[in-house]
């Protein structure tokens, strides 16, 4: 109490609130799982150095980047999601290079690699380097690893952790954020947001990342599974400005029943893009090739090529390679509240950043 008042008549703080209660009974978190020490190759396509990752790279024109040898190195990313359960261990993740991780609820470095494999899953869309079984967007890309959601409950402290680790990410370098989480209801649900507030500069985590592409980061994060709900609409922070909301598509590009809508409180086009979430090709947290469903997978498909079109341009700027990104969408003519932009075609979007006529490799 006594450091809570002394931090409330500091001369700079304008106000406070409670934002987390410690609940009388947790969800308890499991244990690692057992993983496998080999890959799985069922199903694979042996004569595709992709593999089962192929169509989710290829359906947002990703190959004519790889073509061209721009595969992520010298970009760093920032992974945040809820844990990364043996990414350490899994022989399928050997060759990512994570330069670091973090974890803003916990100091128990284990809990990383503990109980949640979500980040794990996402991790993979991203990083695995796995020729002829699965290749990720951007596998030569440096990765940091942040913990920032607690599954065992859902407060607006989250948000806190979240910004927290964009702070962060900010200070050591991290180009390109990509986030597969959002909020609007809590426990507390006084805390809760409303539609009304999607307007980028209401609830902290989309202030947050509002003014991420003016530090020189880009913030790409999931749209949200809300679609058959009763809120149907974006998370948070996916309504904040000059950054990346992605929606999921199936492969045949028609638009995933739960993928969360648009457009925001003050009328601007979200998502921005869909990528394929229905399913995505990932890396299980028990070593395993496995599919998910949900703007979450998506998220890491337009994550890991948004780095790899930067260093292809790096002398463009944040908000250009966003909207060079966005241009590129086969919605751009006509965004509407369900695709956004459409499904971007980082091929087209390369060429117009480079403002070649010559034909880019597929």
């Amino acid at each position: 109490a006594s450091q809570y008042k002394e931090l409330r008549d500091l001369p700079f703080v304008a106000d406070t609130k409670k934002v987390y209660t410690e609940p009388e009974k947790k969800k308890e978190v499991d244990v690692r799982d057992r993983f496998h020490t080999i890959l799985n190759q069922l199903d694979t396509i042996y004569d595709d150095n992709y593999g089962v990752a192929r169509e989710q790279i290829e359906m947002v024109g990703g190959l004519g980047l790889h073509n061209r040898g721009y595969k992520g190195y010298g970009m760093t990313i920032a992974v945040f999601d809820a844990g990364f359960m043996n990414a350490d261990r899994i022989p399928a993740m050997r060759k990512i290079n994570i330069v670091g991780t973090h974890d803003f609820l916990s100091d128990n470095t284990d809990d990383m690699y503990n109980g949640e494999a979500h980040g794990t899953m996402t991790l993979s869309v991203i990083g695995v380097n796995e020729p002829g079984i699965f290749i990720g967007t951007a596998p030569e890309a440096s990765f940091w690893l942040f913990r920032c959601e607690d599954v065992t409950t859902e407060t607006s402290a989250e948000e806190d952790y979240w910004t927290a680790a964009a702070e962060f990410a900010d200070s050591v370098g991290v180009d390109v954020i990509s986030s597969s989480l959002g909020y609007h209801d809590f426990d507390d649900t006084t805390t809760s947001y409303h539609y009304y507030d999607q307007n980028g500069h209401t609830s902290l985590i989309s202030r947050t990342s509002s003014m991420l592409a003016s530090k020189g980061i880009i913030h790409v994060n999931s749209a949200g599974n809300d679609g058959m709900g009763t809120w149907k609409k974006i998370n948070f922070p996916s309504d904040a400005e000059d950054m990346l909301s992605v929606g999921a598509v199936t492969p045949q590009g028609v638009n995933a029943s739960f993928s969360s809508l648009g457009p925001t409180s003050d009328g601007r086009v979200k998502p921005d893009v869909v990528a394929l979430g229905s399913p995505t090709a990932v890396v299980s947290g028990r070593g395993t090739l496995t599919s998910e469903r949900g703007t979450s997978f998506s998220t890491p498909v337009i994550s890991g090529l948004v780095a790899c079109l930067w260093q292809a341009l790096p002398n463009k700027t944040a908000r250009e390679i966003i909207e060079l990104v966005r241009q590129s969408g086969n919605n751009y003519g006509h965004p509407d509240n369900v695709y956004g932009y459409g499904l971007p075609d980082f091929t087209k979007a390369l060429k117009q950043g480079k403002n070649e006529t010559d034909a880019i490799a597929p």
